[in-house]
């Protein structure tokens, strides 16, 4: 595994275009072609990875399957993001369709949480940028959706995501991108919207 820090930076509407020349000045380069993302979370009945990543709890984690709708990538990924005192991490493996139905009747079963249902779909536009050693995407068109009732919201936000290895400066990052970061979790600011928590 390779640890990782994880910035998330809010930039306003009016901002991203002076955003995206600062990076444009910083000799950024496109990783790939921007795509649609659609993640279905699971969580326990306590929604006890929402609450430990509210209170900053560690270790901690976040259960998603991921895919790309509207790309030629047409698989989906069981991911499990850790949140860890040694830093963050991500594990990543390809199922099926067969086990994705599966999982969502199912449930998936985690040491730490036990059994995990499916709560939420969060689907958004997603444009990925490197500097240096930093990939930085930027996330528009956020959409939540409840997995049971199917009802949808949307948020206006525009978010980019900072990651680099653990062996950068922290000071540096701030540094190279001097924007207002904020602590944002989609999957929680998701669940607090959909179900008012």
């Amino acid at each position: 595994m390779s640890f990782r820090i994880e910035d998330k930076l809010y930039i306003k509407n009016e901002n991203l275009i002076d955003f995206k020349n600062f990076l444009n000045t910083n000799s950024c380069k496109g990783l790939h072609e921007p795509r649609i993302i659609e993640s279905l979370y699971f969580d326990n009945d306590k929604l006890q990875t929402y609450n430990d990543s509210i209170e900053g709890m560690v270790p901690r984690k976040k259960i998603r399957i991921r895919n790309y709708p509207l790309s030629n990538d047409q698989n989906f990924y069981y991911e499990i993001k850790n949140s860890s005192v040694e830093g963050r991490f991500k594990t990543r493996k390809i199922i099926d369709k067969k086990t994705f139905e599966e999982f969502k009747k199912m449930g998936i079963f985690d040491e730490q949480y036990g059994v995990c249902t499916p709560k939420l779909y969060v689907k958004y536009y997603r444009e990925y940028f490197i500097v240096k050693d930093v990939r930085i995407s930027i996330d528009t068109k956020i959409e939540y959706r409840d997995y049971k009732t199917n009802f949808q919201i949307s948020d206006n936000r525009i978010i980019a995501e900072l990651k680099a290895s653990k062996n950068k400066d922290a000071d540096e990052l701030t540094k190279d991108f001097p924007i207002q970061r904020i602590r944002f979790s989609k999957y929680c600011f998701g669940l607090e919207k959909l179900f008012h928590l």
